[in-house]
């Protein structure tokens, strides 16, 4: 997953638990029950908040029987503070990510920015589905490589919904979400700072800003490309072929008004200055003073606040609009992660992997990068990538390499992986949630059938990358 687990640890509290190999077999099961529950999501009838929920309530319950879990108080910012086992296994960080942007994205979108952005590329592009999927591609991998992925795939997925319903194509609406959520995480990989694994493991190897750029970059293009033509094949988003056609759809298009729903021009300029505000601000957090200590979680709250001003005496209503599932779901998936990690499930993975480096660079790490990316598509990458990261640090031959290619089947792994399930990254899940907004039927299993032949390709590019083009 392309989400983190952050846990405060208790005063005092040793970060490794004695704990048998029984035991972490036995929480390994209830995290495969937790993954097969949500693959049965439809026939259980119930919410995945709902399901998450009642593991995160067992787990937490088997972690305090079971002696796994450090509690308070907590040293946090300096400060001793007594909070209960739970509330700092969950990354507020990334729950304020997904509150504050939907806010902000949803506020916005009052101001007839959006549909303006989709209709100016619905123009540019002429009506042709194929060519509005390659621009609504493109600004995907390319708002995943400057935002986080989550935020990228709410602004894509609102203007992807417009632009549409505008040229009556709904029916490929299903199509361009799944695809839109899958390049999110192929714009994780671009750059050094595009997701957290990279700079986990890019920080451990040694691997500049540009030298990752340069390495990564190719690959992204590829894999965008045929990610594209994957997904015109598969969901039947063809270009238009005739000249009836063309001339029909430009027809449709010469009728769209880019200023409709722009009930203040005011607002608009308001809307667009700070969309690029909160762009340009997500995308340099890290760099930030003040800001860099605060986090994104917080300046997407920021932003949320400032756009709710606008609507400062109706603002409950954009509160209705928030997806307490999906937040719920996240903060539910975050506890059963934390007690998997304490439980020693995590390191149980990180033990097989290291095992497989000792098999050498070639099958070695075209090894790691499957098992990385098997790994990271039911459970947190962070943790993952972190540990492996220690792991390949104090191997010979590997540590103070950075053109080893272990480094970079992490790399390349722990980001793909995100694609084999709608758990596997926070912005499929979006993807997936954005999809059942708007009515769309779309399963677990669903989500795997049919994702899984794009995931299998990206693998496999990455694999045969690294190992010939890094190796």
């Amino acid at each position: 997953m392309t989400v983190s687990s952050l846990v405060a640890l208790p005063l005092g509290a040793e970060t490794g638990h004695e704990v048998s190999l029984g035991t972490t077999l036995f929480f390994t099961a209830l995290l495969v029950g937790l993954i097969s529950c949500l693959a049965l999501e439809e026939k259980l009838h119930a919410k995945k908040s709902v399901i998450v929920g009642a593991f995160a309530a067992v787990s937490l319950f088997l972690g305090a029987w079971f002696d796994l879990l450090p509690y308070g108080p907590y040293e946090i910012g300096g400060h001793s503070i007594d909070l209960p086992v739970y509330i700092p296994a969950i990354d507020w960080n990334v729950v304020a990510i997904i509150l504050g942007s939907s806010l902000f994205v949803d506020i916005t979108s009052k101001s007839g920015l959006f549909t303006w952005i989709a209709v100016k590329l619905t123009k540019a592009s002429g009506g042709d589905p194929k060519k509005l999927l390659i621009y609504y591609g493109l600004m995907t991998v390319l708002f995943s490589a400057v935002l986080n992925n989550v935020t990228a795939m709410i602004i894509v997925g609102s203007l992807t919904g417009v632009s549409l319903k505008k040229l009556k194509r709904e029916g490929l609406l299903l199509g361009f979400l799944l695809t839109e959520g899958l390049l999110t995480n192929i714009g994780g990989l671009l750059t050094l700072i595009s997701s957290v694994p990279n700079i986990l493991v890019g920080t451990a190897a040694n691997i500049g800003f540009v030298t990752f750029f340069v390495k990564a970059g190719p690959y992204v293009l590829v894999a965008t490309a045929l990610t594209l033509w994957m997904g015109s094949r598969r969901f039947a988003i063809t270009g238009l072929a005739t000249d009836a056609e063309r001339e029909e759809a430009q027809q449709l298009v010469a009728g769209f008004d880019e200023n409709d729903g722009i009930e203040s021009k005011g607002f608009f300029w308001f809307g667009a200055i700070m969309l690029l505000l909160f762009i340009a601000t997500i995308a340099s957090t890290s760099y930030l003073p003040v800001l860099r200590d605060l986090k994104m979680g917080y300046v997407a709250l920021l932003f949320a606040v400032i756009m709710l001003v606008r609507y400062k005496s109706v603002a409950d209503r954009f509160y209705q609009a928030v997806d307490w599932d999906l937040l719920g779901f996240f903060a539910g998936l975050f506890v059963v992660i934390n007690v998997m990690e304490h439980a020693l499930v995590l390191e149980l993975i990180g033990g097989g992997l290291q095992r497989i480096i000792g098999l050498g660079e070639t099958t070695g790490a075209g090894l790691i990068l499957l098992a990385s990316a098997g790994a990271s598509s039911v459970t947190d990458n962070i943790p993952l990538a972190a540990m492996l990261a220690k792991i390949l640090a104090g191997t010979e031959g590997v540590a103070g390499d950075p053109t080893s290619p272990f480094w970079w089947s992490v790399i390349f792994g722990a980001n793909l992986g995100g694609n084999l399930t709608p758990i596997g990254s926070a912005s499929t899940l979006v993807a997936v949630t954005i999809i059942h907004k708007f009515d769309l039927k779309l399963s677990f299993m669903d989500f795997v059938k049919t994702a899984l032949p794009f995931a299998a390709a990206h693998i496999a590019l990455a694999t045969v990358y690294v190992l010939l083009v890094l190796g």
